[in-house]
């Protein structure tokens, strides 16, 4: 099933490509492979899949490590969660992208933590595009002020920007909030230089992928659609 899924995924994400004039190696499939047993992503990795993505860091330590130990270090692994200042370290050390930078408190320890492993972390920014207060991410207007306050820091790389979007029946609904995402990336853009060079688009998921990739995104995040549906 999961071999399969990844095979329609991946003919669909090419489909987008031809009728946008988009390269289909410049979009990053991540797997979330959130509550599932490390046996799925074994099924995925055996199919192709190499990007896996956690929304808890404890999940991707045990999961990466597993992996890593059983020959696998290809695997490249992301962390798309809100996660706590106390369990920074533990990101450092196993992700290679982490998605969800919401504040200045968080960005100072990740970059503390960074200096302390002697590596550098490549960050997103997560945008609370839907306004949502049930999720995290900092205001769209807040963008450019935050930047310039990421400057100040000298290990975490600032790489582009990442949203958790409103869920919508139809995909065509969720197309004004990855059109507004793509003019923040745009926005940020302009702040290059330093520990900050915007290249990730991170949007859409399992229902509204299609939509996300001719907005802009280029890295989008499945996991119902790969997996099958969670039961917790």
């Amino acid at each position: 099933m999961i071999k399969s899924n990844l095979e329609y995924i991946n003919r669909k994400i090419t489909e987008v490509c031809k009728r946008t004039g988009r390269q289909r190696k410049d979009i990053t499939l991540v797997a979330v492979c959130k509550t599932f047993p490390v046996s799925s992503n074994l099924d995925a990795i055996n199919a192709g899949q190499l990007d896996f993505g956690e929304n808890k860091i404890q999940e991707l330590v045990r999961k990466r490590s597993y992996l890593y130990l059983n020959g696998m270090t290809k695997t490249r692994w992301h962390m798309i969660g809100h996660l706590q200042t106390n369990k920074a370290k533990q990101a450092v050390i196993n992700a290679d992208l982490f998605h969800c930078l919401d504040s200045t408190k968080l960005a100072g320890k990740l970059d503390e933590e960074c200096g302390k492993a002697g590596k550098y972390l490549e960050c997103l920014i997560q945008i609370n595009s839907s306004g949502e207060s049930s999720k995290s991410g900092i205001n769209p207007g807040e963008l450019n002020l935050f930047l310039k306050e990421l400057k100040q820091l000298s290990r975490i790389r600032i790489s582009g920007l990442m949203s958790i979007g409103t869920f919508n029946e139809d995909p065509e609904d969720s197309r004004a909030e990855f059109r507004q995402m793509k003019e923040l990336f745009d926005v940020a853009k302009k702040h290059d230089g330093g520990n900050i060079e915007i290249k990730y688009l991170s949007m859409g998921m399992s229902n509204d992928f299609e939509v996300a990739i001719e907005e802009g995104a280029n890295i989008i995040r499945i996991g119902t659609a790969i997996f099958g549906a969670r039961t917790v």
